[in-house]
């Protein structure tokens, strides 16, 4: 029999930790066998501050997705964000001693092992080598060297740049959760690979993921990473106003922000209000919805503000570096009313939402195609790229309590496929191993192999 290849993807957040479990059916789109989800506790900004409760909040998401799915999850791929996260960019070359051999993989990996080796601030470790485009002895643009002939062989990277302890801290709460760390992901690219298709990318778009602590963004152009950014606001700086300026509780405002925020004030009559109650038999509270959506107002505008100089800062004015396909909007921040036109106000440039139901199967629980899921899709995708089989199936004795959901999820989510949107499906493609594939791997195995070996001798 087959091994299966089974991928899980884990995005620790700030205000909740996913775990997700998937394969790829036989039409080549990605079929979510299990969920599990949980209050992230621990976690401020995209940077772990508390190991013992992050511990606990992934146990609890982990086990939600195993009793969901029937499978018993043993390694994940996990997304890095945070404030601490930079880029830079980088053009390093190599000479070849031998011209007359064509460029193979071993010739690339040689130039990214030296960007490798640059030095970085104290503390600080890189955590992605992206190669741009390519230039052999002068020719530039060249977007696949292996196969070429040449002497000199250069190249424009992008360089993705973390703190080193944050990375460890969240490696030890894998470790300590009883699960092997396969893969290291920067979040804005995993939520990238989950909604954008590639005609975006090649053509140019700037990908915003608003989650709880923190906002991603990532830019495309010709099918290429340009320009990665970590803003440290997100929905939780939001909540926060509105608790402040309506004088209530957490729990309250984010309520009030779900269900009747909106970026956009004049879209609220003067005379609609909330009557949210009071505690512990006091008053109730009246908020009017317009002073709601003004609060809501100043601080998305802030965020977006903070984005699009990033934006500029890549140069989208540029003729060449423009931005054909706009801007993305994902992330549970993205599901907040009339946020699209308030971002093409602010930006003069055309938006749209992006769910991840782009690579997912057609019989997905409407739940998952949600921007909330963008990254934690994302992440099981760059899990399946990895072949490793990160969960097996359980028998029916080991599962600790066989639940009645437990067992009709499961059949669910194994209906044949053919009684579902048959006519639109593409023959899988063959998948081709391209330069970038190869670097993303073998980097991130060496990446991984570091991390597990300190966590390993520091005990």
């Amino acid at each position: 029999m087959e091994r299966e290849n089974i991928a899980v993807g884990l995005d620790i957040g700030t205000t909740k930790i996913v775990a997700m479990i998937g394969r790829k059916n036989e039409y080549g789109k990605l079929e979510i066998l299990g969920i599990g989800k949980s209050r992230s506790l621990g976690v401020a900004r995209g940077v772990v501050n508390n190991i013992t409760q992050t511990i606990s909040s992934i146990q609890q998401a982990v086990q939600e997705a195993e009793a969901n799915s029937g499978y018993k999850i043993k390694d994940v791929v996990v997304g890095i964000a945070g404030q601490h996260i930079r880029s830079i960019q980088h053009s390093d070359y190599i000479s070849r001693s031998n011209p007359e051999e064509v460029i193979d993989g071993q010739d690339i990996q040689l130039l990214i092992d030296q960007v490798n080796k640059l030095a970085m601030l104290p503390g600080e470790e890189i955590i992605h080598v992206l190669p741009q485009e390519f230039k052999i002895d002068g020719q530039s643009e060249i977007k696949e060297p292996i196969g070429m002939y040449g002497g000199r062989l250069e190249s424009s990277f992008h360089v993705v740049v973390g703190q080193a302890s944050s990375i460890r801290n969240v490696g030890r709460c894998i470790q300590s959760s009883g699960i092997e760390l396969s893969g290291l992901t920067l979040e804005p690219l995993a939520s990238s690979d989950a909604v954008l298709s590639q005609e975006e990318k090649e053509a140019g778009v700037a990908l915003i993921d608003i989650g709880g602590g923190t906002t991603d963004l990532a830019i495309f152009k010709d099918g290429i990473i340009r320009h990665t950014a970590v803003i440290p606001f997100g929905g939780n700086v939001i909540t926060d106003d509105i608790k402040e300026g309506c004088s209530i509780i957490e729990k309250q405002a984010e309520l009030l922000k779900v269900k009747f925020g909106s970026a956009w004030p004049g879209e609220n009559k003067d005379n609609e209000i909330v009557s949210i109650p009071g505690l512990r038999g006091r008053e109730p509270k009246e908020i009017s919805l317009k002073n709601l959506s003004k609060i809501i107002h100043a601080r998305v505008v802030e965020i977006v503000e903070q984005v699009f100089s990033e934006i500029k800062s890549y140069g989208h004015e540029d003729p060449r570096k423009k931005l054909i396909a706009g801007i993305v909007l994902t992330g549970g921040g993205a599901q907040l009313q009339h946020i699209k036109q308030l971002v093409e106000y602010i930006t003069g440039i055309d938006t749209r939402i992006g769910y991840p139901n782009e690579h997912l199967a057609g019989n997905s629980a409407e739940e998952i195609s949600s921007p909330l899921y963008a990254t934690a899709v994302g992440l099981v995708m760059n899990s399946i790229g990895n072949k490793s089989q990160s969960a097996i199936r359980l028998d029916k004795q080991m599962v600790s309590q066989p639940t009645a959901v437990q067992s009709r999820t499961v059949r669910e989510l194994e209906q044949p496929e053919a009684e579902l949107e048959t006519v639109e499906v593409e023959a899988p493609k063959k998948e081709v191993e391209t330069t970038e594939t190869k670097i993303r791997r073998s980097f991130f195995d060496k990446y991984v192999d570091k991390i597990k070996d300190f966590l390993d001798n520091a005990e």
